[in-house]
C-alpha cells in the first residue's frame, strides 16, 4: 500500500512546524505531534494525512507513491524521540528533550528536502538481517 507523497509532505511539515512551535512557545505543544504519532501507530491511520486528502487536486494515484511501511517505521522512530523529549522535559533535563526535538525536526525537514534519514536506518537493519539469515 501506497500514500501520495504530496500528503507524506504534508504530514512531515505539520511535524516540522508544530515542533518549532514547541521549542519556542512550550514543550507542551509537543503532545500535538506525539499524540499523533501514537494514534497512528496504533490505528495505522495518520490523521494529519486523512484530514489532507481532500486537498489533493488530482487522483491519489497519480502522484508519486511513498511505501506505507516506511512511513509507520519513521512514525515509530519520531513518536519515541518525541516521547523521549517530552519526558526529559518533565523531568527537567532540557539539553536532552531539546536535543530529541531538534532530531525530529531536522529529520523531517531534511525529508522535505529529498533525503530520508529513516529510510537509511530502515535499509540497513534489513541488510543486516538479511546477511545474518544469509550468513546461517
Amino acid at each position: 500500500m501506497t500514500i501520495p507523497k504530496p500528503l507524506v509532505q504534508i504530514n512531515q511539515s505539520f511535524i516540522v512546524f508544530s515542533v518549532i512551535a514547541g521549542l519556542i512557545f512550550s514543550p507542551a505543544i509537543l503532545l500535538l505531534p506525539f499524540a499523533v504519532g501514537v494514534y497512528t501507530l496504533i490505528t495505522k491511520k495518520n490523521p494529519v494525512i486523512m484530514a489532507a486528502r481532500p486537498l489533493l487536486k488530482k487522483p491519489a494515484n497519480e502522484y508519486i507513491q511513498e511505501d506505507r511501511e516506511q512511513q509507520l517505521f519513521n512514525q515509530w522512530i519520531a513518536t519515541v524521540c518525541l516521547g523521549l523529549s517530552l519526558v526529559f522535559f518533565a523531568a527537567g533535563i532540557t539539553a536532552a528533550a531539546y536535543f530529541f526535538a531538534i532530531m525530529v525536526m531536522a529529520a523531517a525537514g531534511i525529508a522535505l528536502m529529498g533525503y530520508c534519514i529513516g529510510c537509511t536506518v530502515r535499509y540497513r537493519l534489513m541488510m543486516m538481517k538479511h546477511n545474518r539469515t544469509r550468513t546461517n
